[in-house]
C-alpha cells in the first residue's frame, strides 16, 4: 500500500534528521572540550582520530546484522501476506530496518554522485513492490541486496584468513640467545642482528640467516614446492616457513611488517582490488543502461502495471555483475599464490591469457648465474684430477660463480684438497697462493700475462675454440708456467627445455632469448631451446626496444627475467615476470614474481589466467541470460515479480559454484604443513 511508502520515507527522513542532529550536537560538544585544558584537548583530539576507524568497524560490524534481519523480515512478511495479516506492523517494522542503509546508498548516488545507478534502480523496483503490498517480495528483494553484499564480503574475508592460515600463524614469542643464554622475547620486541633460536616443530618468525645448526623446513606457505628444503649455516630462511626436524640458530635480517610472507600479505590484499575487464566492462553496461531503463521503467508502469515493471527492473545486469566477477577473480589469484606464483598486479593474471609471444632473459633466466665445469686441459707434466685438485684448493675459500663451480666439481669426483694458510693467499686480477712448494696462479688470459706468463699456443687455440662457443677458461699456472685451464660452461636450467615445449602446447606462438651475451653462445642456446629467434650483445635498454618493436607488430608480449637489469623491458612488456624469488618483492617491478624461481610456474601461470578467463565468461553468461528471461517475462509472459527474483537468484547460485571452484585445488593448510600448530613443541614445557 502507498501509505506504507509513505511511511518507509518519512521513517527515512526522519533518522537523518535525528543523525545530522547527532552531528551538530558532538561538534558542539568538541568545541566546548577545546577550549578546556591542553591535557583535556590532546585526549579530545586523540578521541577523533581514532573516530573513523571505529565508524568503519561499526559498518563491517553492521552488514552480519542487517543479513539476518532482513532474513527476519523477509519470514515475518510471509507470515503477514499469507498467514496471519494482523502482524503487518511488525513486519513493516523490520522491512524498513533493513531497507534504511540502502536508502542511504540511493541518497548518496543522486545527491553526492549525482548519478542514477543500479541501487536506485533495484530501489525504485523494491519501492513498486512494496506499493502493491507484495511484502514477501519486496523484503526477499531487500534480502537478496544484502546477503550480495555480504557474500562478496565473506570472500574478502575469508580470503584474507586462508592467505594467514596458509602462511602460519606467528608465534607470540620467541626465543633469543642473549649472553649464552635462550630468554623468551615478545615477537615486536626482536631487533635486526638478534640471534632468534628456532626447534623442530615451531613456526621461524623473522627472515635471517643460520649461523649455527641444520634443519629441513617445509617452505610450501612461500614457493609452493612441497618437497622440504634443507637448510645448513649461511642459507636465508624465511619467516611463516615451518622447521620439520632441526635446531637453528637465527640472525634475524628482518621482522614484523618487513619480512617477506608480509610483504606478500601487502602485495595479495593490493591485487585483489582490481576489476577485470570483463567486470569493467559489466559494469560499464550496467552503467550506461541503468538510466534509460529508469526512464522506460517510467513509461512501462501505466501501460503494463507495477508487476511487469519491477519484473523489467529485475533484467538489469548490475548487482550481478559487481558480486560475482571480483569474486571469481580474486579466487584465481589466491589460486597462484598458494602454487607460489606471486600476483603483484592484479591485471596480470588476466591479460596472460592474452600473451602469445615471450622473451626470455638467458643468464639467471634460462641458464643458472652459476656456471658448470666442461672440459679440463692439461699442457704439463699434471693430470686432469691432479691440475682440478690444485685449482679447487684454491679458490677453497671463495664464493663467487667461478670458485663454486670448481668446487662443485671436485665435490663431485670426492676429490681430497689440501689445506692452504689465509696468510699464503694473494688476490688481485686472480689468485695466488703457496702450497708446498708450488706457487699456484689461477685467473683469466689478463692476469697470467700480467704475470708475465706465457700461454702456450695449444691454450690459446682452446680458448678460441671455447671463446665461438660461449664458455669461457680459468688458466691454472703452477711455477710460472701455465700447466692447464679449466673450461667453464653455462648451465641450462633442468626445467627449462620440458618448460619451453609445455609453454608450445599452450599456444604461445613465438619466444625467443634476449641476451647481452655475444652471437654464437646465443644462438647455440636458442637452437637447443628450439627458440623462435634470439637477440645478441643486447643493452638494458635495448630490450625494452625489442619490446615494442614486437608489440607494433601486433604480438602481446611477455618478458620472463631476472628483476634487476632487465627492469626498463619490464615495464614496456604487457606482462612481465621475475624469477628472483622471495628477495625481491619489494623493489622487483615485474608483474609476477616466481617465488621458488622455477620457471615451471609459468605454465601454472598461464593455465590459470586461461581458466580464469573461460570462468568470468561463464560469470558474464550467468548474469546476461536472467536479466533476458526477464525481459521476454516483462513484455510477453507477464510472471510474476517474485519469479523474476527466483530466476536471477538461481542463476547467480550457479554462478556462485563457478565462483568457488578455484578454491576446491586449494589444500588445507593441515594437509600440507606436515605439522599441526597445536603440535609445535613449546620451550618451556
Amino acid at each position: 500500500m502507498l501509505i506504507e511508502v509513505g511511511i518507509l520515507f518519512t521513517s527515512y527522513v526522519g533518522v537523518r534528521f535525528y543523525e545530522k542532529y547527532n552531528r551538530a550536537k558532538k561538534k558542539s560538544s568538541d568545541e566546548t572540550v577545546k577550549k578546556g585544558q591542553s591535557l583535556q584537548k590532546k585526549k579530545c583530539i586523540i578521541k577523533q582520530d581514532q573516530l573513523p576507524q571505529l565508524v568503519k568497524h561499526e559498518v563491517n560490524e553492521q552488514n552480519p546484522l542487517l543479513y539476518k534481519m532482513s532474513l527476519a523480515s523477509m519470514g515475518l512478511a510471509a507470515i503477514r501476506q499469507f498467514i496471519y495479516p494482523p502482524i503487518g506492523l511488525l513486519s513493516l517494522g523490520f522491512y524498513i530496518y533493513t531497507a534504511l542503509p540502502y536508502m542511504k546508498y540511493v541518497e548518496k548516488s543522486l545527491r553526492k554522485d549525482r548519478k542514477v545507478n543500479v541501487d536506485v534502480l533495484f530501489f525504485i523496483g523494491d519501492t513498486l513492490t512494496l506499493a502493491i503490498s507484495q511484502y514477501f517480495t519486496a523484503s526477499v528483494g531487500v534480502f537478496l541486496i544484502h546477503s550480495g553484499k555480504i557474500a562478496l564480503e565473506k570472500t574478502r574475508d575469508s580470503s584474507k584468513e586462508m592467505i594467514v592460515n596458509f602462511f602460519e600463524q606467528q608465534p607470540r614469542k620467541v626465543w633469543v640467545f642473549i649472553e649464552d643464554v635462550e630468554i623468551e622475547t615478545p615477537l615486536e620486541d626482536v631487533k635486526v642482528n638478534d640471534i632468534v633460536i628456532v626447534h623442530t616443530g615451531e613456526v621461524i618468525p623473522i627472515d635471517g640467516i643460520i649461523v649455527k645448526g641444520m634443519a629441513t623446513i617445509d617452505q610450501h606457505a612461500l614457493t609452493g614446492e612441497f618437497q622440504p628444503a634443507e637448510k645448513i649455516v649461511g642459507d636465508q630462511v624465511f619467516a611463516s616457513t615451518v622447521m620439520m626436524s632441526g635446531k637453528l640458530s637465527i640472525k634475524v635480517e628482518k621482522s614484523g611488517e618487513d619480512t617477506t610472507i608480509s610483504k606478500i600479505a601487502q602485495v595479495l590484499k593490493h591485487s585483489t582490488d582490481f576489476k577485470s575487464s570483463i567486470q569493467l566492462k559489466g559494469e560499464k553496461w550496467a552503467d550506461k543502461s541503468t538510466l534509460p531503463m529508469v526512464l522506460m521503467s517510467g513509461l512501462m508502469l501505466p501501460i503494463l502495471g507495477a508487476q511487469s515493471t519491477v519484473v523489467f527492473i529485475n533484467s538489469h545486469i548490475g548487482n550481478r555483475i559487481r558480486v560475482l566477477a571480483p569474486m571469481v577473480t580474486l579466487n584465481h589469484i589466491l589460486l597462484a599464490s598458494h602454487k607460489g606464483i606471486l600476483v603483484k598486479d592484479g591485471r596480470v593474471i588476466e591479460i596472460l591469457e592474452q600473451v602469445d609471444t615471450i622473451l626470455f632473459d638467458k643468464t639467471g633466466t634460462l641458464t643458472n648465474e652459476e656456471p658448470e665445469v666442461g672440459q679440463i686441459i692439461v699442457s704439463d707434466i699434471y693430470t686432469e684430477i691432479e691440475l682440478l685438485t690444485l685449482a679447487a684448493a684454491t679458490e677453497r675459500k671463495f664464493t663467487h660463480p667461478i670458485a663454486r663451480a670448481i668446487l662443485n666439481k671436485a665435490n663431485e669426483l670426492n676429490l681430497t684438497l689440501p689445506d692452504i694458510d689465509d696468510s699464503k693467499y694473494h688476490i688481485g686480477y686472480g689468485i695466488t697462493v703457496k702450497l708446498d712448494n708450488k706457487t699456484i696462479k689461477i685467473g683469466s688470459t689478463r692476469f697470467i700475462i700480467k704475470e708475465g706468463i706465457v700461454i702456450p699456443e695449444r691454450i690459446k687455440e682452446m680458448q678460441d675454440n671455447s671463446h665461438n662457443q660461449g664458455y669461457s677458461l680459468v688458466l691454472v699456472a703452477i711455477n710460472d708456467k701455465v700447466s692447464g685451464a679449466i673450461e667453464l660452461k653455462p648451465q641450462i636450467r633442468e626445467e627449462v627445455k620440458k618448460t619451453i615445449s609445455d609453454l608450445r602446447c599452450q599456444g604461445i606462438k613465438f619466444m625467443a632469448i634476449v641476451s647481452g651475451d655475444h652471437k654464437e653462445p646465443t644462438k647455440r642456446l636458442a637452437e637447443e631451446l628450439n627458440m623462435d629467434d634470439y637477440f645478441y650483445d643486447t643493452l638494458p635498454e635495448n630490450k625494452a626496444q625489442i619490446v615494442e618493436l614486437l608489440q607494433k607488430e601486433g604480438k602481446s608480449v611477455c618478458f620472463v627475467g631476472d628483476g634487476i637489469n632487465d627492469t626498463i623491458a619490464m615495464k614496456k612488456a604487457n606482462v612481465s615476470i621475475s624469477l628472483r624469488g622471495a628477495s625481491t618483492i619489494a623493489s622487483d617491478t615485474a608483474g609476477v614474481i616466481l617465488m621458488d624461481g622455477n620457471m615451471s610456474h609459468l605454465c601454472e601461470l598461464i593455465d590459470i589466467s586461461k581458466r580464469l578467463h573461460g570462468r568470468l565468461q561463464s560469470t558474464l553468461k550467468y548474469t546476461i541470460i536472467p536479466g533476458v528471461i526477464n525481459l521476454v517475462g516483462a513484455f510477453f509472459l507477464h510472471y510474476g515479480i517474485l519469479f523474476s527474483i527466483l530466476i536471477s537468484a538461481t542463476f547467480a547460485s550457479i554462478g556462485m559454484k563457478n565462483v568457488y571452484l578455484p578454491l576446491k585445488e586449494i589444500p588445507h593448510p593441515k594437509e600440507t604443513n606436515g605439522t599441526d600448530s597445536s603440535k609445535m613443541s613449546d620451550k618451556s614445557s
